[in-house]
């Protein structure tokens, strides 16, 4: 089996992600989008509510699995779980940039390889960050993330569990 991770925190996923991980859908067996927790960012959402909306998201689409990554490194992670690929969109030159020396030391500690998919053209400019500030500033974010997640938003749910720091 051809098995592939999608990390990220997910905070909250947009629309960007999911074509990213629906395309990584087409190329593996199984895709593990993978919650993770950077305790250096300020999350919005719990790490609950993040796996919520990922797998009400994502519910439709075969061979997708939805989990916390965990404590500990993405490559100890995808050894553990028989993952062959990481998966990884980019918007642009920065993104690759700044994902290259992970994919090497990933590659170097686990041996698993780093996928690139250029994003969509309709989702280049789409992050987390910005979808979070166009709505805390009342925009709307109804073209660019699911309902499930726009309703968290509009419903003002950001009930940060114990991971978030800040």
């Amino acid at each position: 089996m051809r098995r592939a991770v999608c990390p990220g925190s997910y905070d909250p996923i947009h629309n960007g992600h999911l074509e990213v991980i629906a395309r990584a859908a087409g190329l593996f067996d199984e895709v593990i989008v993978a919650v993770s927790t950077n305790y250096a960012k300020k999350y919005r959402f719990s790490l609950g509510d993040r796996i919520d909306m990922a797998r009400e998201t994502l519910a439709s689409l075969k061979g997708i699995v939805v989990e916390p990554v965990g404590e500990g490194l993405l490559a100890e992670y995808c050894r553990q779980r028989g993952v062959s690929a990481i998966v990884k969109g980019l918007r642009s030159s920065s993104d690759f940039d700044y994902e290259l020396p992970m994919a090497t030391m990933n590659r170097q500690l686990s041996g698993v390889e780093t996928v690139f998919l250029p994003a969509e053209a309709h989702y280049l400019h789409l992050s987390s960050t910005l979808i979070k500030e166009v709505a805390g500033l009342g925009g709307s974010v109804s073209d660019y993330v699911p309902r499930s997640v726009q309703k968290r938003m509009l419903a003002g749910e950001s009930a940060p569990d114990k991971e978030q720091r800040g």
